[in-house]
């Protein structure tokens, strides 16, 4: 008790000195843009109850954020003591074995923790510290949130503004071009969060994962957030999760959040990288191993003497990337280099709590058992390249050039891009920096290929250029551009922008085949230009920045020489060394311009401003306000029409394209368009043709998915494997069920998309046997049926088993086919009210009652 009395005491100290340093920090931000819609007033920092600081509004409606240099004026602290009281009441009632990191972490936020827990069987009910959301996914979360009838979030909630900007010339025109395309969206993002208590990050402060990491990631806390590399944080020690907007939903109306235990995976890491390979480079490898499916399931935990020769931001490189293998979410223990990352941010007190904790809350116990183990030694790995078209078809670097060659893969660079949520640190700017320098002064005057980068936020933006690393990349004909997703995410105006490239215009064609190099963490056929034509590989930043100037998917920085000088035949040639780089800057950070502070809810207690008017035309083509699905009934599993029997990868992007349609995500029956389009019929090998069993014809996707909807038809899709993989993005289960699918058949589902497809309505089945997917036909039609009792009305339950009762097109036959479902009851209440948010909404609705 003592022990206990005296940590709260010191819990109290140390965050009322940060809260007080933060607070005579504090400095007046304004909008570079006068007279827009975040130019409204002055705030100053005030005290919250957790020991963080946010802004109090200077009058109705509220204004910019008058926060501290340090990010600690509106970060929440992590209630450790709280967190140590919760795992010590597990431990008391079922769990007194050792634990792995992730279980303490886990077990710590739950609802209950005296509730046992099974890793792959049962259903943890969650408490998370935060929820993040990106403005793309963010408009539907917050639209679906309103209809929930709460007036303000219950989590604490921030909304970043990264994905609508389209990368082209360079920060300074991107940016100024999306606020006026995407005017109407960011500022109902903008009004909806003060409206609801939000936080929000303006267009250009930066991208979601960073951000979050250098201002809400803090060890042995739990975030969920709308976007698949959420797990970034996990370089922090965090239990960071991507989820749909649904599930956000549930933590901002205070729902407990529900997550099937996780299987935990150990990656134990030995020696220390060599010194061109990077810790893209231990993801990329381990990607390689496990396949885009390995982790379904699981938590990868790094452990072994490895990981303390790694720096924080590496090792959010290597979480981010978890993503790419199906992990729920990856995650480091707490150390040294975390410790130094939080204090370089401005977050000391959590930096001295995290200490108090290290052992107890953010370790994993010796003895914990691990359903798997990966052994890595850093010291054999060499740097590699991922791709094309996939994320996990991994080829080492001194194995690329004649694997060029025998597949084919165009070998001239078409162009290079470093940054991205996933490597776009100062550690990372710094070491290509370091390259480019190499080359300048070896008399090379520009790269080959057109080069770009993408800082990932505000601060590192300006660090960047305080430190003369930006001027060092444009002097090599480098296009910086805004600290957005940008072209990661298909946000690229490729041709618009070749005028401003280093090299000719005629080397890239999207009728030809392409390659691209980039350090991102997805490259899926057409995701990035929006041409099938453009291979991207992907690669650390050094790797991608030294071909650059190659011009060559075969070159080797470590063996290979180039010629430099000015062509007069004098041999010279130039010999990369190893790229150089810090952590950190050894200035400090720079915060930049007030367009990188945020917006934060306007009173101590985040309460919502009901002053505020949340408007949506009922003519935008962008926004439209959400109707709730209609309660399930047996009738809408019952002669389902198959639209489509999917062939191969279908990912996210298959299912909801982004690029240009992420215009769409705030308005569901414009982007329904999109449906499906890009996913290939088992049938005819064509994409988005399908035939119309009303008229016989073969049509576009989405308009047969609304003709059958509007004649009353359900309708189900029959998947291949990792169905949906890829983006956390709902509107993949969104719009099948506003355009009336009720069932998605396949032999294995992405975990996010299947808990995206529950939540909105639909049921997600595999296949019992995974070869069954052959017995199906394109057009088919089924039912779904009770294993037992072949006539018994269709009862959803969680503990049920069904048949898929498919009738044959050619002849009439009908078969039954066992099928699979990971239905808890919570679940089977989300499908019988229509959705998830129908199920929260009913219960506010008897509250108010």
């Amino acid at each position: 008790n003592c022990v206990g009395y005296f940590r709260s005491i010191t819990y109290w100290l140390l965050t009322t000195m940060a809260l007080l340093a933060a607070v005579r920090a504090g400095r007046t931000l304004r909008s570079p843009t006068a007279g827009s819609v975040w130019s409204r007033g002055i705030r100053t920092a005030t005290a919250t109850s957790d020991g963080s600081a946010r802004s109090a509004g200077a009058g109705a409606g509220g204004g910019d954020a008058a926060t501290a240099a340090a990010p600690a004026a509106y970060v929440n602290v992590v209630p450790y003591p709280q967190l140590a009281q919760n795992l010590a009441a597990a431990r008391a009632a079922w769990a007194a074995g050792p634990l792995t990191l992730a279980e303490k972490i886990l077990y710590s936020h739950a609802v209950d923790p005296t509730v046992p827990a099974r890793r792959g069987e049962t259903y943890l009910l969650l408490r998370p510290d935060r929820v993040a959301l990106q403005d793309a996914s963010a408009q539907t979360a917050i639209l679906q949130f309103m209809l929930s009838g709460l007036p303000q979030a219950a989590t604490p909630t921030s909304v970043h503004c990264d994905h609508l900007i389209v990368g082209r010339s360079g920060r300074e025109e991107d940016l100024t071009r999306s606020l006026q395309e995407n005017d109407e969206v960011f500022e109902f993002l903008e009004s909806a969060s003060r409206r609801h208590g939000l936080t929000f990050w303006r267009p250009g402060s930066g991208i979601i994962h960073q951000i979050v990491l250098e201002n809400y990631a803090t060890p042995g806390g739990l975030l969920i957030g709308c976007d698949s590399h959420t797990p970034n944080a996990g370089g922090l020690g965090m239990v960071a999760v991507g989820v749909g907007g649904a599930d956000a939903v549930d933590a901002m109306s205070g729902q407990a959040w529900e997550l099937l235990c996780p299987r935990v995976t150990r990656v134990h890491l030995e020696g220390s990288l060599r010194k061109w390979t990077t810790p893209k480079d231990v993801i990329l490898h381990l990607a390689g191993l496990l396949t885009v499916k390995g982790g379904t399931g699981s938590i990868l935990e790094y452990s072994g003497p490895g990981v303390e020769s790694l720096s924080a931001t590496g090792m959010a490189t290597i979480c981010n990337m978890g993503a790419e293998v199906g992990a729920t979410t990856s995650l480091f223990p707490y150390t040294r280099a975390m410790r130094d990352y939080l204090v370089a941010t401005g977050r000391e007190t959590a930096a001295a709590l995290c200490d108090q904790h290290a052992q107890t809350l953010l370790q994993a116990d010796e003895g914990a058992v691990y359903d798997q183990t990966i052994e890595v030694d850093l010291g054999s790995l060499e740097p590699s390249f991922n791709g094309p078209f996939t994320p996990d078809l991994n080829t080492p670097l001194s194995q690329m050039g004649e694997r060029a060659r025998a597949e084919g893969w165009p070998v001239p660079v078409s162009a290079a891009l470093i940054g991205s949520c996933t490597n776009s640190s100062y550690e990372d700017m710094s070491r290509a920096a370091d390259i480019v320098r190499q080359a300048l002064d070896a008399g090379l005057k520009k790269t080959r290929a057109p080069f770009y980068i993408s800082p990932g936020s505000e601060r590192v933006r300006a660090t960047c250029e305080r430190d003369g690393v930006l001027g060092t990349l444009r002097e090599a004909g480098g296009i910086v551009l805004a600290s957005a997703c940008g072209p990661c995410i298909g946000q690229w105006d490729r041709e618009g922008g070749r005028e401003e490239a280093a090299t000719a215009p005629e080397v890239f064609s999207k009728d030809e085949p392409n390659t691209i190099l980039s350090s991102f963490n997805r490259n899926f056929r057409g995701r990035n230009d929006g041409s099938p034509n453009t291979l991207n590989f992907l690669a650390s930043p050094e790797m991608v920045t030294a071909l650059a100037f190659a011009g060559r998917l075969d070159f080797n920085p470590l063996l290979d020489s180039l010629p430099v000088g000015d062509g007069d035949g004098d041999g010279a040639q130039l010999q990369f060394r190893p790229p150089r780089g810090d952590g950190l800057p050894s200035r400090g950070f720079d915060d930049g311009d007030s367009v990188g502070r945020p917006i934060v809810p306007s009173a101590a207690t985040a309460a919502a401003d009901a002053g505020v008017e949340v408007r949506v035309s009922p003519d935008s083509a962008r926004l439209q306000l959400l109707r709730p699905f209609a309660a399930w009934s047996e009738g809408a599993m019952r002669d389902m029409q198959v639209l489509i029997k999917v062939c191969g990868k279908c990912t996210t992007d298959h299912i909801s394209a982004a690029g240009p349609w992420l215009k769409y995500k705030g308005h569901l029956e414009n982007i329904a368009e999109n449906t499906l389009i890009t996913a290939v019929n088992a049938e005819n090998d064509r994409t988005n043709s399908v035939r119309n069993a009303l008229t016989g014809e073969y049509e576009a996707l989405p308009r047969v998915a609304r003709a059958y909807r509007d004649a009353g038809r359900p309708w189900l899709v029959i998947g291949d494997e990792n169905y949906g993989e890829g983006s956390a993005r709902e509107h993949a289960a969104m719009q099948p069920r506003f355009l009336g699918g009720s069932v998605v058949v396949c032999r294995s589902f992405a975990r996010i998309h299947e808990t995206n497809l529950k939540k909105q309505g639909v049921l997600p089945l595999t296949f019992a046997d995974p070869a069954d997917y052959e017995r199906v036909g394109p057009h088919d039609t089924a039912s779904l049926v009770m294993r037992s009792g072949h006539d018994r009305p269709l009862v959803l339950c969680a503990d049920a088993e069904y048949d898929l009762a498919v009738k044959h097109a050619e002849g009439g036959e009908v078969e039954r086919i066992p099928v699979k479902h990971t239905l808890s009851k919570t679940q089977v209440e989300w499908i019988q009210a229509g959705s998830a948010l129908n199920v929260v909404a009913n219960k506010q609705r008897v509250r108010a009652a």
